[in-house]
């Protein structure tokens, strides 16, 4: 799922990149109860409403490859995550990706092994100018990741947490942004 708000109420999708000002990326597998969270998020914020142009939406699901290109020239990008520290089950972690990267393996590398934190370090390579200036992350310690669980109460409680500053975050570049003229002079 891809979705975004076009300013008109209209939804859409896409393959290809984000093409959003913000990009919000959930990651996990919806099977798995707590691992679950970053999906569940995105489709949370979809059914309360996207309320400005330039936001998208990414089911970034399982696929960390995926991710590398829904970055592609987005100014902010915003992914959530369950987490496995060891912490009480719905602790929030939010991270700045720099200290997340993790350059793939390169013995052993499939699809399936490629996690989001490797489409960082491919993503700055492979975007190059088109890579987002801010990438944070948001983890959620999971509790529960057995097949066909629900979300548990701490988690789903830490995602609606995570929920509000996400949309805080692009609440905040809408008040702070500087109209323009459409050759991208600053209007006034």
């Amino acid at each position: 799922m891809a979705t975004g708000n076009s300013g008109s109420g209209n939804s859409g999708s896409g393959s290809g990149s984000g093409s959003g000002d913000i990009v919000v990326i959930g990651c996990g597998n919806l099977l798995r109860g707590d691992d679950a969270v970053g999906p569940t998020l995105v489709r949370h914020l979809w059914e309360e409403g996207v309320p400005r142009t330039g936001v998208v939406l990414v089911d970034g699901g399982t696929a960390g490859m995926d991710v590398a290109f829904k970055m592609r020239a987005a100014r902010r990008v915003i992914i959530v995550d369950a987490s496995s520290s060891g912490s009480p089950p719905g602790t929030i972690f939010r991270v700045p990706a720099d200290q997340l990267e993790n350059t793939p393996p390169l013995e052993g590398l499939h699809s399936h092994s490629f996690r989001w934190d490797h489409a960082l370090s491919l993503g700055r390579w492979l975007l190059g100018e088109e890579y987002p200036r801010d990438v944070t992350v948001f983890l959620i310690e999971a509790g529960d990741v057995a097949f066909g669980a629900p979300l548990s109460a701490p988690v789903a409680l830490a995602m609606g947490r995570v929920a509000a500053m996400v949309r805080a975050m692009w609440e905040t570049d809408a008040a702070n942004a500087v109209l323009c003229t459409p050759q991208g002079r600053p209007e006034g």
